[in-house]
């Protein structure tokens, strides 16, 4: 078992099988949720596009289409060469099966993924511009916020979708520590300039 594991044809399908475990280790540690959210919001509007569509992107979370991909495409590689060992006693050579399995496993990957959008929350696809965020809360999740010096923060939209962005105090003077809640007041670029939460006695901006 372990040398069909090893053997140079398939090292490409066990490769693709790894890659998919290490991605899904990143997304339990939570390292993953703001590249993943980045690319969902550049891909989503593209979802009505009939090929886009019929693969899969926009249907679900970048990060997990690639990990169905890896899985289908690691997965069946290895099922295919067995089945070539089977059946001729060799397996193929990688030049002719990771083209071919690679090629099967798109359609695959795009059905599975339509499977799994009808049963997932639609929220979890909705893509939602930054300034959204404005007048939303966030906490402080590593380092901390002076004016010049950003921090990052965790925000939440009105789906409930995480969101990683820079934050530094809106004006000289505050300091915003790990673990501490921040209003969000206003975006530059990349950047939200955020008060204490201490220091907003009006309403709630938060819906």
């Amino acid at each position: 078992m372990l040398g069909f594991i090893g053997a140079s044809e398939n090292v490409v399908f066990v490769t693709a099988i790894v890659l998919m475990l290490l991605i899904g280790v990143v997304q339990l540690i939570g390292l993953g949720d703001h590249a993943g959210g980045h690319f969902d919001a550049h891909l989503h509007a593209d979802a009505d596009f009939n090929l886009l569509s019929w693969l899969g992107i926009g249907r679900l979370p970048l990060l997990m289409l690639i990990v169905l991909f890896l899985t289908v495409f690691g997965v069946g590689g290895l099922m295919v060469q067995q089945a070539m060992v089977d059946w001729t006693g060799a397996p193929l050579e990688a030049w002719i099966a990771v083209p071919a399995v690679a090629l099967a496993a798109l359609p695959v990957t795009g059905f599975a993924a339509r499977g799994l959008a009808r049963i997932l929350p639609r929220d979890h696809t909705t893509a939602v511009p930054l300034e959204a965020l404005i007048g939303r809360s966030a906490q402080v999740v590593t380092g901390r916020a002076t004016l010049g010096s950003p921090a990052r923060a965790r925000a939440e939209d009105h789906h409930g979708q995480a969101h990683y962005v820079m934050v530094e105090p809106d004006r000289g003077g505050q300091t915003f520590e790990e673990g501490e809640q921040v209003l969000l007041v206003r975006r530059e670029g990349e950047l939200f300039r955020a008060i204490s939460r201490g220091d907003f006695h009006l309403p709630r901006l938060e819906s």
